[in-house]
């Protein structure tokens, strides 16, 4: 019996049997996260925003404006990692839902660190 080589066998546990499975579990389970992640990160810059305004006035122009759109983009593609570590676990027995919500947690929770560290040290510095 010849196996494919696109086909793991899962029989321990609920994991998809084949790749394109594996991904589309693996978009139905992330991509709708990433609209909380992104909110959570708009709400990070927009209380810096409101609660510092005074100092945050003078950077309402073009350029702060393109790098924060050039910030988010790359914010976005640090998301995607997160495929990264799906592909990597891919056949393990362990890899279920609650490591999935482990692992958007701490990650979104090291982005809004990153957001808050860039913001006070990259751009609240050039305007304060």
């Amino acid at each position: 019996m010849a196996t494919n080589t696109d086909t793991p066998q899962f029989t321990a546990n609920l994991q998809p049997k084949t790749l394109r499975e594996a991904f589309a579990d693996a978009v139905r389970f992330w991509e709708p996260r990433r609209i909380l992640y992104n909110s959570l990160l708009i709400a990070v810059v927009l209380l810096w925003v409101s609660l510092t305004w005074p100092h945050f006035q003078p950077a309402l122009h073009i350029q702060p404006i393109l790098a924060l759109g050039v910030l988010a983009l790359l914010a976005n593609l640090c998301y995607c990692a997160a495929y990264l570590v799906e592909a990597s676990m891919l056949g393990r027995n362990f890899w279920k839902n609650r490591h999935r919500w482990g692992l958007w947690i701490v990650g979104t929770l090291f982005a809004i660190l990153l957001a808050n560290y860039w913001i006070a040290d990259e751009i609240y510095s050039d305007f304060h």
